[in-house]
């Protein structure tokens, strides 16, 4: 029998939380297959089988578990069931190299609020069987409706699994996808003004997210700043080259590569906003690894693009991809949420207009994107509208001045208004010039 320990996974972790079983009790795993997964304040990770065997499962769900604890066993002289061939740790778990780096980065560091990376699910090998012959539905395999239900769910694209059945065995009826179109949001049945409470604990990442905006409200001296930028050139820009980009580099030309090419010729102009405080010094940068802002499914994380500065716009692009899909799929190490000099967010996905966005310590300054929105504006004399953005700068006053901050901010609206700026970082005709 061997024991499956909590491994170690940062020198100020003492504790983590059993988050769920991934394999059942009395279930036969191979090698490497992982079995749980654990959160700790910093990072959700995983753990995987030692050896093949019978998984007898120590720990529970919701378990508060000590670094070293014996979370599982395993029987390694369990006998194989039938029909289960052996196969290769390359074969059954191709991401297991990966867990191991993911695991190596969290025990070698910290940021706030990361998540680690979670092992992708490997390929089948097998043909699957041929399926019944059968109504074709809209809804899964594991959902029963019936012919009806299923294609009106089909058409209006409801979530099958949001509606209540009614029929026998479970089956979704016709009846029961009307009433969840007519009451959406609400389960058939249910008091409409209900008053229930649901209590729920507070992950280890959330209250870590929690402490380190607290430690940002009460340790700097954060002020905000604002602009406001017409975004004409950057969209026509956009139209113009998109599908060219597109099939180029064969990514696509987004607003993230514009800002942050922006920020990193302002942020080279204005270095004290690319600066921090480390005791009694100043520690400024003459590079700018730009930390962008995701919503991930637990809880806000920020990974960086390291020397986004000698980046191109698709080398910007490609990384911003990268680092969102890592991020929204919980496969972040901690190396890659390390380091930033600076971060950009961006509001204006969710719809904010206009937001004062929190720094993310120890940096002393971020930059806030906000939703396009078409308004009448004054040009030369005359109401026009354009497709404007509200831009928002909260800053360290400890370490940034007025001017500075404002000047940035103003250096990126003059950057965004004349992208063509971008790739000098300057008027084209002045640096023809040399003005």
């Amino acid at each position: 029998m061997i024991d499956i320990k909590v491994p170690a996974v940062g020198e100020s972790i003492s504790e983590v939380t059993l988050v769920k079983w991934l394999k059942k009790d009395g279930q036969y795993v191979e090698r490497d297959e992982v079995i749980a997964e654990l959160e700790s304040e910093k990072a959700t990770f995983e753990v995987n089988a030692e050896k093949a065997g019978v998984l007898k499962t120590v720990g529970k769900e919701g378990d508060t578990l000590k670094i070293g604890d014996v979370v599982a066993q395993i029987d390694e002289s369990a006998a194989r069931p039938e029909g289960a061939a052996a196969q290769p740790a390359t074969e059954a778990q191709p991401a297991a190299a990966q867990q191991a780096s993911a695991a190596q980065a969290t025990a070698n560091g910290s940021s706030t609020a990361t998540t680690a990376a979670v092992a992708t699910a490997a390929p089948a090998v097998a043909k699957a069987a041929p399926a019944a012959q059968g109504p074709v539905t809209a809804v899964s395999n594991d959902i029963k409706a019936t012919p009806v239900a299923a294609a009106i769910i089909s058409d209006k694209k409801i979530d099958a699994g949001s509606i209540t059945p009614s029929g026998a065995g479970g089956k979704i009826l016709k009846h029961d996808v009307l009433e969840a179109l007519a009451h959406p949001g609400r389960s058939p049945g249910k008091e409409l003004f209900g008053r229930q409470d649901r209590r729920e604990k507070m992950s280890n990442l959330r209250k870590t997210i929690s402490r380190r905006l607290v430690e940002a409200k009460n340790t700097t001296a954060m002020l905000t700043t604002f602009n406001e930028v017409d975004m004409s050139a950057v969209m026509a820009l956009r139209a113009k080259y998109k599908d060219k980009f597109k099939e180029k580099h064969g990514v696509n030309l987004g607003f993230m590569s514009f800002f942050t090419k922006a920020t990193c010729y302002a942020l080279q102009e204005w270095p004290a906003v690319n600066a921090y405080i480390d005791g009694d010094e100043l520690v400024y940068h003459d590079y700018c690894d730009i930390s962008i802002a995701v919503s991930a499914p637990k809880g806000l994380v920020v990974p960086v693009i390291r020397n986004a500065e000698s980046l191109s716009m698709a080398d910007i692009e490609k990384k911003v991809v990268e680092l969102a899909t890592r991020a929204r799929d919980n496969k972040l190490s901690m190396e890659e949420m390390q380091g930033g000099t600076f971060t950009i967010t961006n509001g204006g996905v969710f719809g904010s207009l206009m937001s004062t966005p929190i720094i993310n310590i120890p940096q002393s300054a971020i930059l806030g994107m906000h939703k396009i929105e078409e308004r009448a504006v004054v040009v030369s004399g005359q109401i026009v509208v354009r497709p404007m953005m509200y831009l928002a700068v909260s800053y360290d006053h400890r370490v940034i001045d007025g001017r500075e901050s404002v000047s940035f901010l103003v250096r990126v609206k003059e950057l965004l208004e004349s992208p063509d700026q971008l790739l000098f970082g300057k008027d084209p005709v002045k640096a023809l010039l040399e003005l």
